[in-house]
């Protein structure tokens, strides 16, 4: 069975930052939702203290790990929620998660939400997905 994905965009200006309104996704096979993923090393040590850009990249990083255990890739997300205790701190390195996505040739509905906390003290970003295939 094929995945068949519809964007989903009654506006045009989400398109120019990265992420559609929604994706309609059709002839799934199997839905893999992810937990929140944060800058933890292999072994659950928090890594990368007050360092946004490195949380970021390693969050994503452990985020395609989850993905590649189950055999898919960030190509199959359809959904991305970021959190952050820092908004305008996150801004500046957003390119590096929009640019691997678009790489991917994704641009998943996503939603980013400021929070006073993540569950682990010193984690400033953290990544939860859905994906299919």
């Amino acid at each position: 069975m094929t995945v068949k994905r519809t964007a989903i965009n009654p506006w045009p200006w989400s398109i120019e930052l990265g992420f559609h309104q929604g994706e309609l996704v059709s002839g799934q096979t199997r839905t893999l939702y992810c937990s929140g993923q944060t800058a933890m090393s292999d072994d659950g040590k928090p890594q990368h203290d007050g360092d946004m850009a490195a949380q970021l990249a390693l969050s994503l990083g452990n985020l395609e790990a989850v993905l590649g255990e189950a055999g898919m890739s960030l190509a199959n997300l359809v959904r991305l929620t970021v959190y952050t205790t820092d908004v305008d701190g996150l801004f500046p390195h957003y390119g590096v998660l929009a640019g691997r996505l678009a790489a991917a040739g994704v641009a998943p509905a996503t939603t980013m939400l400021g929070v006073t906390r993540l569950a682990i003290p010193g984690q400033l970003v953290e990544l939860e997905a859905t994906a299919v295939d």
